[in-house]
């Protein structure tokens, strides 16, 4: 009983971290050093590949190769940790590039409640073009979005 806990709480581990994860990587390498790749994603397209899918890619060989050692024996917890990051991708791609930017057919509108409020809050992080003065880096928890246009509002009027 005790392999299946661990293993269930390393899943839920896995999807929960991501958020944390995927918020210090957009806000301190997407809009950092890895703004070049990013960029495409802040300025006008279709709905076609950006240089910015790259980061998916990324995120997905992390999660092969914790889907490999934990395949090893005694390792599982690690095959399961890569399972929640996995989910995590998932509901990545339905959310955000599904959800609020459309990139393909997704039959949910996010015309009330929560879904409104991650849209909402991702929306004003694109009222900003450059790498900085953006607001609201995470992807699944957003903050209240009359808070981040206030705050988006003192930025720019900021010196």
């Amino acid at each position: 009983m005790l392999p299946v806990l661990v293993n269930i709480a390393s899943l839920l581990a896995g999807l929960v971290l991501m958020e944390g994860v995927a918020w210090a990587m957009h806000r301190y390498v997407m809009h950092g050093v890895l703004w070049n790749w990013h960029r495409s994603h802040h300025e006008p397209a279709g709905r076609g590949p950006e240089l910015n899918d790259l980061f998916g890619l990324v995120f997905a060989a992390i999660a092969v190769g914790l889907f490999w050692a934990g395949a090893k024996p005694g390792w599982s917890p690690l095959w399961w940790l890569a399972l929640g990051v996995t989910l995590y991708g998932v509901l990545y791609a339905l959310v955000h590039d599904g959800l609020v930017h459309r990139r393909f057919p997704f039959p949910v509108r996010a015309d009330r409640g929560y879904l409104l409020r991650l849209v909402r809050a991702h929306h004003l992080h694109h009222m900003t073009r450059g790498r900085d003065g953006a607001v609201s880096f995470g992807f699944l928890l957003a903050q209240d979005p009359e808070r981040l246009a206030a705050q988006l509002q003192r930025r720019r009027q900021a010196p």
